[in-house]
Parts: structure tokens; C-alpha cells; sequence
């Protein structure tokens, strides 16, 4: 039974853009950023547990993070899963503490990551597109069993399509920005 529901419409696209700026909060701009470690897990106790559940992370300097661990005998494993994160970061072990100097990023490397931001950005408004298109199915199919007049399918098409333009308006906002911060503009 499909029924239009714009609350529902709103929520998901709104959902797509906050995946969105999460995704973009783990590629590295060159400036020290907590939410760059949010993907990172870490194999402890025998499973695998995210790396804030384990280390509490902080930026004391614009290009450094670090990494305290709450348990001494994690500090290994935490190391070991932040090299191998691929993100380019060398971590300083001090015992119970682990510090990751932000190193500069180069040009080429610039450019990758503006890459990926517009590559996250279209997945975004692509999302977006496809939960309009879920709403104007709903319309067409309430209007065919005659729950809804003509007018009123095309007065909340035309809703349907301001939210999802509002929504792909806000992707592409939170993209730029992102952009413009990794090329360093």
C-alpha cells in the first residue's frame, strides 16, 4: 500500500546529506580533525570495537592529533590499526599515548581527495533523486486508486521537487566547502 508521506520524503533526504558531511568529515584536509579517526577500527578483547569506544581522540595543535588509550594494553593494537588505516599517518607511540603528526598534503593528493568529495557528492544526490522518485511513485499509485485528485498530485509533486532541489542544494553546499578546505583555498 503505497502512501505519500513528505515527513518520510524529508527524513531520508535529509539522511542522504548527513551521511554526506560524515563522509566527508574522514578525508584529510591537512589540518588536525578528530572526525578523520571515526572509521578507524580496532581489534580488542577479540572483536572489533570503533576506535572512540577504545581511545579518547583530541586535536591539541592545528597539526596534530592524539590518541590517548584508555587501557595500556590496547595502545599496540590501536597503533597497529591507525597504519594500517591508509591514511597516510605515522603514529608516535609515548606509552599510553599515541601522537599523529598532520603532514602536509601534496598537490596530486590534493586533487584525489577533491576527487572523492565530488564522488561522495554525487552518491549524495543520487540518494536524493531516488527517494524523490519513491515519493512520485507514491503519488502516481495514490492517484490511481483514487485517494488523491489530479490537482493534489501535482501540488505535491511540486513539493516533492522543491524539497528534493533544497536537499541537492545542501549536498552540494557541504561538498564545495569541503572541497575548497582540502585544495587549501
Amino acid at each position: 500500500m503505497a502512501k505519500y508521506d513528505k515527513p518520510d520524503l524529508e527524513r531520508r533526504m535529509k539522511g542522504a546529506v548527513e551521511s554526506l558531511r560524515s563522509d566527508l568529515n574522514g578525508l584529510r584536509t591537512g589540518r588536525a580533525n578528530t572526525g578523520l579517526l571515526d572509521p578507524i577500527t580496532v581489534e580488542v578483547y577479540g572483536s572489533q570495537m570503533p576506535l572512540n569506544q577504545v581511545a579518547t581522540v583530541s586535536a591539541p595543535e592545528p597539526r596534530m592529533l592524539t590518541v590517548q588509550v584508555w587501557d595500556k594494553s590496547n595502545v599496540t593494537p590501536v597503533e597497529k590499526a591507525i597504519r594500517s588505516a591508509g591514511l597516510g599517518l605515522n603514529p608516535i607511540n609515548d606509552g599510553n599515548t599515541i601522537r599523529l603528526p598532520i603532514p602536509d598534503l601534496t598537490e596530486e593528493r590534493r586533487k584525489e581527495l577533491a576527487k572523492l568529495a565530488h564522488t561522495y557528492a554525487e552518491k549524495a544526490r543520487i540518494a536524493i533523486r531516488n527517494v524523490r522518485r519513491d515519493g512520485m511513485d507514491n503519488l502516481k499509485a495514490d492517484e490511481a486508486k483514487k485517494e488523491i485528485s489530479e490537482d493534489d498530485r501535482k501540488r505535491c509533486e511540486t513539493d516533492v521537487q522543491k524539497l528534493t532541489d533544497e536537499q541537492i542544494k545542501a549536498a552540494d553546499e557541504v561538498a564545495a566547502q569541503k572541497e575548497q578546505e582540502i585544495l587549501g583555498r
